[in-house]
């Protein structure tokens, strides 16, 4: 059986700045300080760099799954986070991301082996399995992100690297990866 796998979406998946530098200057000035609300934000978002390649390579070795936040207040970000998901990863029934879409405010409610965040928000950092903390010295980018969790892809034995977590002790699974 494979291990289950969450990637959230901004800046993981996706570009988050690429869609804020497609704003115009009225939308920038309206939303100043909810730019999350901005409605068609989300459509606006490019790729992280090796995200795409990545996710269709993890999805290989892992049930794999797509676990991310849309703001409350913006209606039209849960959509177009779907249609972002089935322009970049694939509409295909069968295909890797086809209703595997999971939008949550309690990611720490999901079960799983693995969950690579840039972020602690919204119970990142109460989930049962191994966060790994995108975008930080450990894991830096998606060809280290890819590389670190197939090595784990059928091994139950714990990390090798010296991973640092507020809930258990480090090298237990489960542990948290964040620095």
């Amino acid at each position: 059986m494979k291990k289950i796998l969450y990637i959230d979406l901004d800046n993981t998946l996706v570009n988050v700045q690429s869609g804020i530098d497609r704003l115009t200057n009225a939308e920038y000035i309206r939303y100043e300080k909810r730019l999350d609300e901005v409605p068609g934000i989300f459509a606006r978002m490019e790729p992280i760099s090796g995200a795409i390649d990545a996710f269709h390579t993890l999805a290989q070795s892992f049930d794999t799954y797509i676990l991310s936040m849309a703001p409350w207040g913006n209606a039209s970000a849960w959509q177009h986070k779907l249609e972002w998901v089935q322009e970049h990863l694939g509409v295909d029934a069968g295909g890797p991301a086809y209703k595997r879409l999971i939008l949550s405010h309690h990611k720490h409610l999901n079960r799983g082996d693995f969950l690579v965040d840039d972020g602690l928000a919204v119970g990142a950092d109460r989930f049962e399995g191994e966060l790994i903390k995108f975008l930080t010295p450990l894991f830096p980018d998606w060809n280290t992100v890819t590389r670190y969790l197939l090595e784990r892809a059928d091994n139950d034995s714990p990390p090798t690297s010296e991973p640092y977590s507020r809930h258990r002790p480090a090298l237990q699974r489960g542990a948290a990866l964040h620095r």
